[in-house]
C-alpha cells in the first residue's frame, strides 16, 4: 500500500478532513472533552450548556430515509475520472460523464474549497419526471451495473431500471427526492470557496422543502434570497384557465445560498432593468457658471426640440412642463438625443449623504463629491441649505434586458421579469433539441454576472442537462475577457426511442451535452478567432480506479478469495503500463487524489526522458515537484532523483522487475528517506 495518507484505490474523503479539523479545534480549545482521540459527548454537553443543546424534539426537516441519506455523505468512492485520449493539452473546461454523486465524491480532494459558483437545475419532482439515483455503493459502480443490468449492450444506462418515476401516489413521494438531493448538496457545499455561492432552480413542487434542506446544509444565516423568474406569460392555453379564475403559473424560482459571510465582502454586480418612463425628479440643469437652471426651459429654448414641443402642442401658455416629457420623448427623436447628450448636466436634487455633513460650498457653485460608489455634486441653495445634485448619467446605463439598450434603468430586485421572451428561442440555443426544462443562457449568464465582479473562478453544474451553464461561461468570458472555468457533470441517461433527440442520432443525455459544448466552441471560434485560440473542453468519464482496491466490506468467502487473488496477481508484473493512454489515466488519477485537479494533465505535468524512462514532473502548490513514473525502474533513475531532489516520488510496484526487485525497492526507500524525499509505491 502507498506510503502516505492517500489510499490510492479510493478518492480521498473531504469529510475525514473536516472531522480531523473539528477534533484539532476541540483539542486546542477544549482538551477536556477529548479522550483517546474520541469525543466525550457528556463533557461536551456540560461545557456548552443546556441552553445550546437541542431537545429530543426540535425544529428540523425530517423525512423517511434521512439517516440513510446522511450515511451517503460519509462514503468514499473507488472511482476516478478517466480522461479522453483526444483531450487537448491545455483545455480550461471539463465535462464529466457519470453519476453525479460519485463524481462529487471524486472531486472532493482536488476541488475542496475551490469552486466559486454552483448552478444546478435538478429534477423538479413533478410526479411525472424520473430522478431516483442508485445511491448504494457498497459495491463498485461497475459491479452494481453488471448485477442490476443498468448498462445495455451499447454501454448506455438503462433508464427503466436506474431512473425510476416518483409517482405522487408513492408513500415516500417527497422523501425520495429529498434523499436524492441531500448528500449531493452537502458534498457540493464542501467544494465551494468561503466566498462562494450556489444557485438552485426549482418550481413550486419542492421549493419549500428544498429551502429547508438548504437551511440545514448551508445554514439558515447563509440564505441570500429566492428569485422569482418570469418564464411564461398568461397567453395561449393559459388564457382560458385564467379567464375561468385559475391563477396560472408564470414563474419558477432560484434559491441562493452563500458558503459563508465572506461572500458579502466581495463586490457584486447589480443587474439593471430598463424603464420606459422619465423620472421627473431629474429636472435641474447645471449651468456652466455653477448656477442651477430648469431642464424644461432648456428643452423649450433649444431650437430643434422647441419646434417639436410646439408642433405636438405639448406646451401650456408658452411654457413646457416636465409632466409632458414622456409624451415628448415618444414622438421626438431630437428630444431623446438632447437628453442623451446632456446626461451630466441634468440632475435631481436630494439630501446630501451623511458623510458630506459640514461641507461648506459657496451658493451658486457645485463641486463633485464621491461616496458610496457614487459621484454627487454638492451645492448650497440660496437659503444656505446643503443639497446633493445627482446627475442623470447615474440613472442611464445599458440594461440587462432581453434586448439590452442604453436608457433609464433601475436596479433589479428578486423579481426577474421578461425571461419569457427567451423561452421562444431556448429550444434552438446550443444547436440541440432538449426535453422540457431547458433554461435560457441569458438567465445563467446573469446569475454568474451578479455573483462576482471578477471574471474568474470555477463554475460547477452537476445537473448539466444540455450544457447551458457551459455555454454561458464561454460566452461571458468573451464578453468581459474572463478566465472562468466550467465543470459540468451529466449522467449518461439513455434517450427514449421515438424522441426527437433519438431521431437526431443521440443515445444518451451526456452525448447531447457534449454536442452542445462542441457546437458552442465551434461557433465562438468562428465568430471570434483571435480571442478563442485556447478555447477547448476536456472530457472525462467516471471509471473504476486504475489501482487495485482492497474490498474490506465483502462478507462471502468466494468474493474474498477472488479479491485476494487479484491483489496477489497484481503484486508483481513484468509489463509496466507503457501505453500512453494508460499512463495518462494513472497520471490524471494521481493528480486528482493529490489535490492537483483533473484539468490540465498535460499542461501541469512536464514529461521528460530521464535515465531512459518517461518521468512526469508536476509543480505542486508549494512550488515543490512531484515526480511520477510508470516504467521499469533502474539505478540511473535513482541518481536523477537524488540529484534533482523532488519533494515526492510516485512509482508503480510493477516498475520493480526481475529477481532483485524487492532489493531495489528496499534500497531506494532507504536512500530517499535519508534525503527527506517522500516515496509512494503503488
Amino acid at each position: 500500500m502507498a506510503e502516505n495518507d492517500i489510499e490510492l484505490g479510493y478518492s480521498p474523503d473531504a469529510m475525514a478532513e473536516r472531522r480531523a479539523q473539528l477534533l484539532a479545534l476541540l483539542r486546542q480549545t477544549s482538551p477536556e472533552v477529548i479522550s483517546e482521540n474520541q469525543i466525550d459527548i457528556e463533557k461536551l454537553k456540560e461545557l456548552i450548556g443546556q441552553d445550546h443543546i437541542a431537545p429530543a424534539e426540535h425544529y428540523e426537516l425530517s423525512w423517511a430515509g434521512k439517516a440513510a441519506a446522511r450515511r451517503e455523505i460519509q462514503k468514499t468512492t473507488s472511482h476516478t475520472l478517466l480522461p479522453a485520449a483526444s483531450n487537448p493539452p491545455q483545455a480550461p473546461h471539463m465535462l464529466i460523464e457519470g453519476e453525479n454523486l460519485e463524481v462529487l465524491r471524486a472531486l472532493q480532494k482536488s476541488y475542496h474549497g475551490k469552486v466559486k459558483m454552483i448552478y444546478i437545475d435538478p429534477p423538479y419532482n413533478t410526479g411525472s419526471d424520473s430522478f431516483v439515483y442508485p445511491d448504494d455503493y457498497s459495491e463498485t459502480l461497475n459491479e452494481y451495473q453488471k448485477r442490476t443490468g443498468e448498462k445495455n449492450e451499447a454501454g448506455y444506462l438503462n433508464k427503466q431500471s436506474l431512473w425510476k418515476k416518483n409517482s405522487k401516489e408513492s408513500g415516500q413521494y417527497h422523501s425520495a427526492w429529498l434523499s436524492m438531493m441531500y448528500p449531493r448538496l452537502y458534498l457540493a457545499r464542501n467544494l465551494l470557496r468561503d466566498d462562494g455561492v450556489i444557485f438552485i432552480s426549482i418550481d413550486d413542487h419542492e421549493a419549500s422543502n428544498l429551502k429547508l434542506i438548504c437551511d440545514e446544509v448551508f445554514g439558515g444565516d447563509n440564505f441570500i434570497d429566492t428569485i422569482a423568474v418570469e418564464l411564461s406569460t398568461t397567453s395561449g392555453p393559459k388564457t382560458v384557465n385564467a379567464q375561468q379564475g385559475t391563477i396560472v403559473k408564470n414563474v419558477e424560482f432560484v434559491h441562493i445560498y452563500r458558503k459563508s459571510s465572506k461572500f458579502d465582502s466581495a463586490p457584486h454586480t447589480p443587474l439593471l432593468d430598463g424603464i420606459e418612463s422619465y423620472d421627473t425628479h431629474y429636472s435641474v440643469w447645471l449651468n456652466d457658471d455653477g448656477t442651477l437652471g430648469s431642464l424644461a426651459d432648456q428643452l423649450l429654448n433649444d431650437d430643434a426640440v422647441g419646434n417639436d414641443i410646439r408642433r405636438y402642442e405639448l406646451s401650456e401658455r408658452g411654457r413646457f412642463s416636465l409632466k409632458n416629457i414622456d409624451k415628448l420623448l415618444s414622438v421626438s427623436e431630437l428630444a431623446k438625443k438632447f437628453i442623451a447628450a446632456n446626461l451630466q448636466k441634468i440632475a435631481s436634487i436630494d439630501r446630501p449623504p451623511v458623510s458630506a455633513a459640514g461641507k461648506i460650498i459657496q451658493p451658486g457653485c457645485w463641486e463633485a463629491f464621491e461616496t458610496d460608489h457614487r459621484t454627487y455634486f454638492l451645492t448650497t441653495l440660496e437659503n444656505g441649505t446643503l443639497r446633493a445634485l445627482i446627475p442623470l448619467a447615474l440613472n442611464y446605463r445599458t440594461s440587462d434586458d432581453y434586448r439590452p439598450r442604453f436608457g433609464r434603468t433601475v436596479i433589479r430586485g428578486d423579481l426577474w421579469k421578461g425571461f419569457h421572451q427567451d423561452m421562444g428561442n431556448v429550444a434552438k440555443e446550443g444547436g440541440v433539441a432538449f426535453p422540457n426544462g431547458k433554461k435560457p443562457v441569458r438567465l445563467v449568464k446573469q446569475l454568474i454576472k451578479w455573483a462576482s465582479t471578477t471574471p474568474d473562478g470555477i463554475v460547477l453544474d452537476f445537473f448539466a442537462g444540455s450544457g447551458t451553464s457551459a455555454q454561458a461561461v464561454m460566452e461571458l468570458n468573451l464578453n468581459d475577457n474572463g478566465t472562468r472555468q466550467f465543470i459540468c457533470v451529466q449522467m449518461p441517461e439513455v434517450i427514449d426511442v421515438g424522441s426527437e433527440l433519438y431521431k437526431d442520432g443521440y443515445r444518451s443525455i451526456a452525448e447531447v451535452t457534449r454536442a452542445r459544448i462542441n457546437n458552442a466552441i465551434s461557433e465562438l471560434k468562428a465568430e471570434h478567432p483571435a480571442k478563442t485560440t485556447d478555447l477547448a473542453c476536456a472530457y472525462f468519464t467516471l471509471a473504476p480506479s486504475n489501482f487495485k482496491v482492497w474490498r474490506g466490506d465483502v462478507a462471502d468467502a468466494a468474493t474474498l478469495r477472488e479479491t485476494l487473488s487479484l491483489f496477489q496477481s497484481a503484486e508483481k508484473s513484468d509489463n509496466p503500463p507503457e501505453d500512453a493512454d494508460a499512463q495518462t489515466a494513472m497520471l490524471a488519477e494521481l493528480l486528482l487524489k493529490h489535490g492537483l485537479g483533473a484539468l490540465g494533465v498535460h499542461a501541469i505535468s512536464k514529461p521528460a526522458q530521464l535515465a531512459g524512462v518517461t518521468v512526469h514532473r508536476v509543480l505542486m502548490h508549494d512550488d515543490k515537484q512531484l515526480w511520477l513514473c510508470f516504467e521499469p525502474y533502474s539505478a540511473a533513475l535513482k541518481d536523477e532523483i537524488s540529484k534533482t531532489r523532488p519533494a515526492q516520488v510516485v512509482l508503480l510496484n510493477s516498475c520493480f522487475v526481475g529477481d532483485k526487485a524487492d532489493e531495489l525497492l528496499s534500497n531506494l526507500q532507504l536512500e530517499l528517506a535519508g534525503l527527506d524525499i517522500g516515496l509512494t509505491v503503488i
